[in-house]
């Protein structure tokens, strides 16, 4: 968002703009929604327990095949993303952050629990005027009962 050229966004704008795209993915996870999973992460490749899935649909189809999804078409979770560290290059339009991750779970049968916790690790670019993630490491390093969440899970018990 520079006002003329070799003069670098403000950087206000930027971390606020990577802020918004690592909500809006907490957002997306919650709501169920892979197709827009897929859209906002079309850039990126993602890595967390299998192996890095890179592109739109195949992303997609990895949120489908691995997430539980109940009547109301959610996963019936709330991730909760906290301890957010952005690293803006303005110059290089590149972006690093760190950030903490607790994702929430209740069903009719399943209390309120905390069934997973860890880190995102992130990279993002600056396409165009627009940030988009280029990178979503997903590192759990808390695991409880996820057998209502993940399919591979729900298969083991």
């Amino acid at each position: 968002m520079s006002t003329s050229i070799g003069m670098p966004a403000d950087p206000t704008l930027s971390y606020r703009a990577i802020e918004n795209l690592i909500a809006r993915y907490a957002e997306l996870v919650d709501d169920g929604d892979f197709a827009g999973l897929g859209t906002l992460l079309a850039d990126a490749t993602f890595t967390g327990v299998g192996e890095p899935v890179s592109g739109r649909d195949a992303i997609e189809k990895m949120f489908h095949d691995t997430l539980i999804v109940y009547a109301d078409g959610t996963p019936r979770t709330q991730h909760v993303t906290t301890n957010v560290a952005i690293e803006v290059d303005e110059q290089a339009g590149t972006a690093v952050s760190r950030s903490y991750v607790t994702v929430l779970q209740a069903l009719p049968d399943f209390p309120l629990q905390t069934i997973a916790a860890g880190r995102y690790h992130d990279r993002f670019e600056r396409r165009e005027g627009q940030w988009r993630f280029v990178e979503r490491r997903v590192r759990i390093n808390l695991i409880g009962d996820v057998s209502r969440h993940a399919h591979q899970a729900a298969a083991q018990r």
